[in-house]
């Protein structure tokens, strides 16, 4: 349930960077970010395919963002792609040659941990995303989003919704603003600072229930109820 925060300190959340050995698949979404020149992104992709299978690993890091650079040494890359050539060959074969449509998309993060997806129609972008959906619950992840976007708004009723069945009943707007407002704001604000931070960790599922840790020991746990997700507790 949304019970009340033990009185101790949250300390603030480091969100993960990303690991000195990046996944193929990370990197095969970060090509079109490189297309430089007058290649498109289909030739992009087919340079890429055809540096790795020719093992030019140099040259298909340079195929690769300048964020991406910027974070991953050409040496880590060179490695990580050298120990893992089964790896590499299946990647090389699936890119190469490709001539089916290719959807150009870009996205944005604009705080709360919402993203805007935007796509290419014919030579204009346009939002492929919903827009509106501000307090969807039809993940655990958007169901904490959702959460969290609440509290920062201070929307007690809206927070409702994110309480299981078995304590809704005892708790109402006033009650929830006064769990989120009361003595204990100071724990609660650094708590929500940490679950801010660390939004995007893993969430493990299992059936109708799912959990995510973050800091340094603390857990979300969640529920489904009626086709929606809610929060169990927030620092178990």
């Amino acid at each position: 349930m949304l019970r009340s925060v033990r009185r101790r300190s949250f300390p603030l959340g480091i969100p993960r960077g990303i690991p000195r050995g990046i996944s193929l698949g990370i990197a095969l979404a970060l090509v079109l970010g490189a297309c430089g020149g007058n290649k498109g992104p289909g030739q992009t992709l087919d340079g890429y395919g055809r540096a790795l299978k020719n093992r030019d690993y140099a040259a298909a890091y340079e195929l690769m963002s300048s964020g991406f650079r910027g974070r991953v040494s050409r040496e880590d890359y060179i490695r990580m792609m050298r120990d893992n050539p089964r790896e590499v060959d299946e990647t090389a074969s699936r890119l190469r040659g490709k001539r089916g449509s290719l959807e150009v998309s870009a996205e944005l993060e604009y705080g709360f941990g919402d993203r805007m997806l935007l796509v290419q129609e014919d030579g204009r972008w346009r939002i492929a995303s919903n827009p509106i959906s501000f307090y969807d619950q039809s993940t655990p992840r958007s169901a904490l989003r959702g959460f969290l976007r609440a509290y920062r708004l201070e929307r007690w009723d809206v927070m409702l919704r994110f309480v299981p069945n078995a304590y809704r009943e005892k708790m109402d707007e006033a009650k929830m603003k006064a769990q989120f407002t009361g003595p204990s704001r100071e724990q609660v604000e650094n708590l929500i600072n940490t679950l801010e931070a660390n939004v995007d960790e893993p969430v493990v599922e299992h059936g109708n229930d799912a959990r995510m840790s973050y800091g340094d020991r603390f857990h979300v746990s969640f529920v489904k109820e009626d086709g929606l997700w809610k929060l169990k507790d927030l620092d178990n």
